[in-house]
């Protein structure tokens, strides 16, 4: 009889081990999505070539800066968003083919590694980069074209004006070396707004001492521009890039140009 009873309980015991085992990978298996299974399971190759690019990687939401880079390269739903059409003012920019940009330029949120306050704007000529200082530990960087113009200055100043899809009145000199410009001329009332405007969507003039300093930091349509040094201009983004840096940027503003 003891026997019999001492089988029975390991006979139990074991029963139930089995029974809460069993209830344990059915609960595992119960919360397995079948998607997550397959994008953790997912084949990997590693290309080095890549590496730091936020465009590749595995991403869930938003964008990722670093990471492991894959061979595959990542279609961004917050890139295509980020750059995409956008209505404006009664104008549609068109959609920025970003995947043909160096991905460093891509609009992010970077670490704050300034010792300036908040809404200082830091423009790194020799980087292409343009910051906007948000807090203390983060700041917002753009990716820039810099022209000739936008190495004939640097120091500190303000924005004193900021204008939505100015006109262009190129200065009389850049007229003299390109006749062509005479009919947008500052006597004729410069060049209407517009896609086509080099100026793009957005404007914000630099001011020093009250007086303007004639540097800008403008839109524009040509985005195979950016993170180069082009032929004319001062400081130029991406149109979508620009919107967004002028409507967090007040009248005012310190600048910084390095």
């Amino acid at each position: 009889m003891t026997l019999s009873k001492s089988l029975s309980r390991r006979q139990f015991l074991t029963m139930s081990g089995l029974a809460v085992a069993s209830a344990g990978l059915a609960g595992c298996a119960s919360s397995m999505n079948t998607d997550r299974f397959r994008a953790e399971t997912a084949p990997y190759f590693r290309n080095p070539a890549l590496e730091g690019d936020p465009r590749y990687g595995a991403e869930l939401e938003g964008p990722v800066y670093g990471g492991e880079p894959s061979g595959l390269p990542l279609q961004s739903a917050y890139y295509a968003e980020m750059y995409g059409p956008k209505l404006d003012d009664g104008f549609t920019i068109p959609a920025v083919p970003y995947e043909q940009i160096d991905a460093r330029f891509y609009r992010q949120e970077v670490p704050n590694t300034f010792g300036e306050r908040p809404g200082t704007i830091i423009v790194d000529t020799g980087e292409r980069f343009l910051y906007l200082i948000l807090s203390e530990g983060s700041a917002m960087r753009y990716g820039v074209g810099i022209g000739r113009e936008g190495f004939a200055w640097s120091g500190r100043g303000v924005i004193q004006w900021k204008q939505k899809w100015p006109r262009w009145k190129p200065p009389n000199e850049m007229v003299a070396r390109q006749p062509q410009l005479a009919q947008y001329s500052i006597a004729n009332g410069g060049m209407p707004p517009g896609l086509e405007n080099p100026l793009g969507a957005r404007a914000m003039y630099i001011f020093q001492n009250g007086e303007d300093t004639l540097y800008r930091l403008h839109g524009s349509p040509e985005w195979q521009s950016i993170g180069k040094a082009v032929s004319s201009g001062c400081v130029r983004l991406i149109n979508q890039d620009v919107i967004d840096l002028y409507d967090r940027v007040r009248n005012g503003a310190p600048i910084l140009v390095i």
